[in-house]
């Protein structure tokens, strides 16, 4: 898909910025916040003020519908009614459906890297420009580009593999409310349950790249680093882009861990520190046996 296809990163419909709980503020042609919170609503709309959208994996909730739990609370609250007798049994055909979905989808995607970072990086910032040209890298060298789906770096590297030619991936997830594919995306998929997404992060990928994040980036991150620890996968490179904004974190592994003796010297080696998208890709071309051609 060429990117004339895609709607302007800069279209006048403006931009969303991801809270801490998932939410989502849009900004308005002249970059104003909404102030009703939705998602991809303004609030000068009147029919969307106030109303909320969000999806349960094929599902689309709105206005009042959204509200209720998401499918990883009642999965993961506990119950102390016993109600689980007759849920959750049940619940376990909808989390099959989903690795099925995913099973399905991907099968056939080919050579892939992860991709992940913060949904909250500007589009002005370097750190999308790095992603983007990390994903465009990606697929000069043979590789589809897997991310979460969402805004700011994992927009940037779904845009570069768009931009690129290549295969552009996002494996979406139910957040209290709609964050929604970024416009880069060429195949989609939204969960209810992190475990399952997490599954096909790490089973359709070669290895990760890691651009500075939150608490999601470490989640996926320190997952990554535990499988590879423990043999789970093998030949799985683990690159992060930023070395000022990722040495304080190793520093802390090296200092603490490794001083108390919770990890070894070799866990260390698990990860690997650059400041290029070039670097990085070249690393995961290298382990995982595809020619770096960018």
């Amino acid at each position: 898909m060429s990117p004339s296809q895609h709607p302007s990163a800069s279209s006048d419909t403006g931009t969303t910025t991801l809270h801490d709980d998932g939410a989502l503020a849009g900004s308005g042609p002249s970059g104003s916040p909404d102030t009703d919170g939705t998602s991809g609503r303004r609030a000068t709309d009147p029919a969307g003020a106030g109303r909320a959208t969000r999806r349960k994996g094929s599902v689309e909730l709105r206005r009042g519908q959204a509200t209720v739990p998401q499918s990883d609370n009642m999965l993961l609250d506990a119950d102390e009614s016993g109600g689980f007798t007759r849920t959750d049994p049940w619940r376990v055909l909808r989390i099959q459906s989903e690795f099925v979905e995913g099973f399905g989808t991907l099968a056939d995607l080919g050579p892939a890297i992860s991709v992940f970072g913060s949904a909250r990086t500007a589009r002005d910032s370097s750190y999308y420009a790095m992603g983007e040209e990390v994903g465009r890298r990606l697929v000069e060298s043979g590789y589809a580009v897997i991310t979460g789906g969402g805004p700011g770096a994992m927009e940037a590297a779904n845009k570069g593999a768009c931009e690129a030619g290549g295969t552009s991936v996002g494996l979406g997830i139910e957040l209290p409310f709609e964050q929604g594919m970024n416009e880069w995306v060429d195949l989609g998929i939204n969960f209810r349950y992190f475990f399952a997404r997490k599954t096909m992060f790490v089973k359709y990928a070669s290895g990760f790249v890691v651009l500075p994040g939150g608490f999601g980036t470490l989640d996926e991150l320190f997952e990554a680093m535990t499988l590879v620890q423990t043999g789970k996968v093998t030949s799985f490179p683990i690159v992060l882009i930023g070395k000022d904004y990722w040495r304080p974190l190793v520093e802390w592994i090296e200092g603490t861990l490794l001083a108390e003796g919770t990890v070894s010297r070799q866990d260390l080696s698990l990860l690997q520190l650059v400041d290029t998208a070039e670097e990085a890709v070249r690393i995961v071309a290298a382990s995982a046996g595809h020619e770096h051609r960018g």
